[in-house]
């Protein structure tokens, strides 16, 4: 099976994104800084913002991909939060309700949009790669909590700002069957980088 990987930013009481997400405030209200150390100082971080790229695939949930709620408009003009040239390079499969055909971007992304729940996504990441390849849980939030839950995830990787949010998506409520094992950390002043590998038996996906 390929090796399935998550990176999340999250402030110290674990918080994910933040309340009130719309397309002026992606991250929700108050939660820029938690992903600070990725524009502020990306040249210290260089190795982790590297990892988070570079995948064979990637599933995201709906939040992840934009801001929009319900059936998706028939102009088809929300193409993401990231400009024509999208940074995966590569099948980005996007948890919905709603079914809207694959979206070709620049630079080799597509994102396809799964009605099925997140066992069909990740099937369908796995036919991409293959069982040597990696996958990548790109978020958000609900998402991520998911495919842990499931035991679809074989290492996190928390990137925690020093700042408190006091509401929005907290990470890790409902988490307390997963088991996590440290294997790495590393501090900066922005934001500390903290590694796990996760255990427990992936489902029949």
């Amino acid at each position: 099976m390929p090796r399935v990987t998550a990176d999340i930013a999250i402030s110290l009481d674990g918080y994910g994104a933040g309340p009130g997400q719309t397309e002026d405030t992606p991250m929700g209200t108050g939660f820029e800084q938690a992903h600070r150390w990725m524009f502020d100082a990306a040249d210290e971080n260089a190795s982790e913002i590297e990892a988070i790229l570079g995948h064979g695939a990637y599933i995201m949930g709906r939040n992840m991909f934009g801001p929009i709620r319900g059936e998706w408009p028939d102009d088809g003009a929300w193409k993401g939060w990231w400009g024509p040239e999208p940074p995966y390079h590569a099948p980005v499969f996007v948890l919905t309700h709603h079914a809207r055909d694959p979206l070709e971007m620049d630079g080799g992304t597509v994102f396809h949009f799964v009605t099925d729940g997140i066992e069909d996504a990740f099937a369908r990441a796995v036919d991409v790669v293959g069982d040597d390849g990696s996958i990548s849980i790109a978020g958000g939030t609900e998402t991520l909590r998911q495919y842990l839950i499931a035991g679809l995830v074989d290492e996190l990787r928390l990137h925690v700002a020093p700042f408190v949010a006091g509401a929005g998506e907290n990470l890790f409520d409902g988490l307390e069957e997963v088991t996590l094992t440290p294997t790495s950390a590393r501090a900066t002043p922005l934001v500390t980088h903290l590694t796990y590998d996760v255990a427990g038996p992936r489902s029949s996906a």
